[in-house]
């Protein structure tokens, strides 16, 4: 990584020169002189290590979280939870909303480094970090929330997730075990190493109880484009209209998040069904709305608050290189079921 020496060497200039170049202290510098400083930077893709100053000043310390969006109120949780975690600790934090767009995610990412903050908190769960590879060659440190990260290790610094196989199979398991064999999904595209490892655990769940999950029983956001994060409650109203329009409908349904699970109330209540009466409905995070909800909403719980805090111990381990040996690199964090009034034994059990 080129540091302003090297900037200076190839400019022909002092070290002291390319600082003012930086600093805007360039009003009596010849314009020849500033071109040749700006060029060189360019090209050596260099970015100051402001942070570095700011760590030994005590001032201005800051992380980023890029977010797909607050639209969902599980990430406006953990917004507010790691910046109280990084405010306990001295640092502030800026939030960015990003729509798990790669471009966009780069663009904050580059511009938060070029601003001298030298740590970020990713949560779009992407299937590969390649496009990161560039920024992070050059010291930005990211923390990978919501996704393992072990194929990844030489672009990610560290990582939490709750263990999203586990959580796809306790939603399931709590379905079958209430009689429940026709069982679907509702969710935005599956794309997101998050959304594959919840899908992936109703599939393992369904399987060792002799069920089968059927790609046309897994709904994902038919012509939505992206990911759905911010159309979450529509998609899952449309999704269940489908699935139970047809000529044999689920019982059972575990929705990707809690957000299509509650658009999953109005769709089914769109078309006459009765919840749980009729159908059952399993969401995943628990966000504020799930308890308050009627039914209350039976869901799979982050422990968003205690995941925060890891995420934010670790990176800013990792920032000041102070982190311990034996902390882990990842840390896999246990789902809880909650169970709530939104599901119910299947109909033909209760008449029985």
């Amino acid at each position: 990584m080129s540091g302003i020496h090297e900037v200076a060497r190839r400019a022909g200039v002092s070290a002291s020169t390319v600082s003012n170049v930086i600093n805007g202290r360039h009003d009596k510098m010849r314009p020849e002189t500033k071109r040749r400083v700006l060029e060189v930077i360019e090209q050596l893709k260099y970015t100051p290590n402001i942070a570095a100053r700011q760590l030994k000043l005590g001032q201005n310390q800051s992380l980023g979280l890029i977010i797909p969006s607050v639209a969902n109120p599980f990430w406006g949780l953990v917004a507010h939870h790691v910046e109280r975690a990084a405010r306990q600790r001295g640092y502030n934090l800026l939030i960015c909303n990003a729509e798990r767009d790669p471009n966009v995610e780069t663009h904050y990412a580059e511009a938060m480094l070029s601003s001298g903050i030298t740590g970020i908190i990713l949560g779009s769960s992407p299937l590969s970090f390649d496009y990161l590879r560039d920024v992070t060659a050059r010291g930005l440190k990211v923390a990978a929330f919501d996704q393992r990260v072990d194929q990844a290790k030489d672009v990610i610094t560290c990582g939490v997730s709750v263990d999203q196989e586990l959580g796809g199979m306790l939603a399931a398991q709590h379905l079958i075990g209430l009689g429940h064999k026709r069982i679907a999904m509702v969710s935005g595209p599956i794309k997101t190493k998050s959304r594959i490892g919840r899908r992936n655990g109703v599939k393992m769940a369904m399987a060792r109880a002799g069920l089968q999950l059927p790609d046309d029983m897994v709904w994902q956001g038919g012509d939505v484009v992206g990911f759905g994060d911010l159309e979450g409650a529509e998609l899952g109203r449309i999704g269940i209209r489908e699935l139970l329009s047809r000529d044999d409908p689920p019982t059972g349904i575990v929705a990707i998040n809690d957000m299509y699970a509650l658009g999953a109330y109005a769709g089914a209540r769109d078309l006459g069904f009765h919840i749980p009466g009729d159908i059952s409905i399993v969401g995943f995070d628990d966000i504020i709305l799930a308890e308050i909800a009627q039914p209350a909403l039976t869901t799979i719980r982050q422990p968003v608050p205690a995941m925060a805090e890891m995420i934010v111990r670790m990176l800013i381990a990792e920032i000041e290189e102070s982190g311990n040996a034996e902390d882990p690199s990842f840390i896999n964090v246990t789902p809880q079921l909650i169970v709530r009034g939104s599901t119910n034994a299947v109909r033909e059990l209760q008449n029985a």
